[in-house]
């Protein structure tokens, strides 16, 4: 039997902190940050790479006297990780290592990321942090749905819920059937893994003709991918849940830089733990608190890979201003794209996140689309690719064609961008287990 739930809402939200250092005054905090930016500094010293980088820009430990000193410091980039193959950036004996992770990326090098014991604790205390802001509590069963492996938001959020006292199913990726009746059978009530994925999910669960809006699931943590607020919005009403954000990356610890609180109005990043720059990625210099820009990642409690001034290539924008829910610490966006899946446009800037913002504000669309994009003559061409709720559909020309008008309207709107816009029958677009791939950009293969 089906079981049902009351819609969970924003303002039944509670507001619960997990760790007191979550709300520590401000003049602490930054006191803390000097501290241990200074030890990180010490630490990374043990790395030839850290090494050679300090003593071309003078830096020393004892120089940092000020959190503005970090702009002293040389920034690390993905590439450096590759060119030190596998654990050249290591900061501890090959015998304290603990665990590794990695990403195997699409292209070049695998990047590879170690932790010793006291890394794993720290990492599923952060965890803990943003998984009891949005609602996890230790009576609850979570389903975890992302992949086991390398890849670090599987066990990332697995021991994050353990440490909170959660039980945990998991399921990992893949078998969608299986794992909607392991959510049922077992009565989740928190759901882990990729906001695309849910959607699928929601997906299949109508295919085999449940509601998936009576799946016993309250809460729902994403990560992995860029999402929009209108996305949250859909999968809400899809399967009547309340859905939090996440932030984290595998080469500074994994998920757990940042996550929502209840008042999900940008998540709020452990301070103690990181600094985090947003810089304008052209000229690396800071821009204005609101406004959009690199987060450039030092991570302040790191034993095996210290990593400082990492280039993130992630979007978004920061925010100081203080939060209802009583944390003292700077709030970061949504992320709204990457430097590195940015596509060009005829000289605009475009990001796939745009493309799904300006799709979610049209009635009748999907958030399932795909972009393709190809360069015939000279001149670069867009074509978006959307499915259609099946109940939308019809055999009225004028009415497709109208449908298709406002699309392109929203997408030159929101985007700065002419597309072309296709129509497509439900569920006929690829559907992934783990991070969506929106984008074919044909435009290399044209001109090789």
């Amino acid at each position: 039997m089906a079981l049902s739930k009351s819609v969970v809402s924003p303002p039944q939200l509670e507001n619960r902190i997990w760790d007191p250092a979550e709300t520590m005054p401000r003049d602490q905090l930054r006191a803390l940050q000097i501290h241990r930016l200074r030890e990180t500094v010490a630490h990374a010293m043990r790395v030839p790479f850290y090494q050679q980088a300090f003593q071309k820009t003078g830096i020393t430990p004892g120089a940092i006297r000020t959190l503005e000193d970090l702009r002293r410091l040389p920034f690390t980039v993905k590439n450096d990780l590759r060119e030190h193959y596998p654990l050249g950036l290591l900061a501890v004996p090959r015998t304290q290592i603990a665990r590794i992770h990695g990403s195997t990326g699409t292209t070049g090098k695998p990047t590879f990321v170690a932790y010793t014991y006291k890394d794993l604790q720290t990492w599923a205390d952060l965890c803990a942090r943003f998984l009891v802001a949005g609602g996890l509590r230790p009576e609850h069963t979570v389903h975890i749905a992302f992949g086991y492996g390398l890849f670090t938001g599987g066990f990332g959020l697995h021991y994050g819920v353990e440490r909170v006292g959660a039980a945990i199913v998991p399921a990992s990726a893949g078998n969608t059937s299986r794992q909607i009746d392991l959510i049922r059978d077992l009565e989740a009530n928190v759901l882990v893994g990729t906001p695309s994925y849910s959607l699928y999910l929601a997906d299949v669960c109508q295919q085999r003709g449940i509601d998936p809006r009576e799946l016993p699931l309250e809460y729902a943590h994403f990560g992995g991918e860029p999402w929009t607020e209108d996305m949250r919005v859909e999968i809400e009403r899809e399967l009547n849940l309340a859905a939090f954000n996440n932030y984290g990356l595998s080469e500074v610890i994994g998920p757990g830089v940042s996550g929502e609180c209840f008042v999900r109005d940008g998540m709020h990043i452990q301070e103690d733990h990181f600094i985090v720059e947003c810089l304008d990625p052209d000229t690396l210099e800071p821009v204005p608190e609101g406004e959009r820009g690199e987060l450039v990642i030092t991570a302040l409690t790191k034993e095996a890979m210290p990593m400082i001034r990492y280039r993130t290539r992630d979007i978004a924008s920061l925010n100081s201003a203080p939060c209802p829910c009583g944390r003292t610490t700077i709030k970061m966006s949504r992320i709204t794209g990457r430097t590195d899946d940015m596509f060009i446009i005829r000289g605009v800037n475009v990001f796939p996140s745009q493309i799904e913002e300006a799709l979610l504000r049209v009635e009748g669309t999907t958030p399932h689309y795909q972009i393709e994009i190809n360069r015939p003559n000279a001149l670069d061409e867009v074509t978006v690719r959307v499915e259609i709720r099946p109940q939308d559909f019809s055999d009225m020309m004028a009415k497709m064609q109208a449908l298709k008008q406002r699309i392109a309207r929203e997408i030159q709107q929101v985007a700065g961008i002419r597309a072309n816009v296709e129509l497509v029958d439900p569920h006929t677009l690829e559907r992934f287990a783990g991070k969506a791939k929106r984008v074919l950009d044909n435009r290399e293969k044209a001109s090789g």
